[in-house]
């Protein structure tokens, strides 16, 4: 299982973000565990300025912006 953190607070793209996450997920059939991380300290923590974030098993691996799917696919199959 992955475990994805979204870090953002809430707006439309971090929403979008999680969703396309667990759509990527569901289609490629891996089983994900998703937390949306909104508190500005905890988001601070992990180096992220521009959100959305995406944090993969404890890593930073996207800041700012809705991510490509292509890069979700890349992210859930590593």
């Amino acid at each position: 299982m992955k475990h994805i953190k979204v870090l953002g607070s809430g707006c439309k793209n971090c929403v979008t973000t999680a969703d396309l996450i667990k759509a990527k997920a569901e289609a490629l059939g891996v089983e994900v565990a998703i937390e949306k991380v909104t508190e500005m300290a905890d988001i601070m923590s992990y180096g992220v300025m521009s959100t959305p974030g995406v944090v993969l098993d404890g890593t930073v691996v996207h800041a700012g912006g809705i991510p490509a799917a292509g890069d979700i696919e890349k992210w859930l199959k590593a």
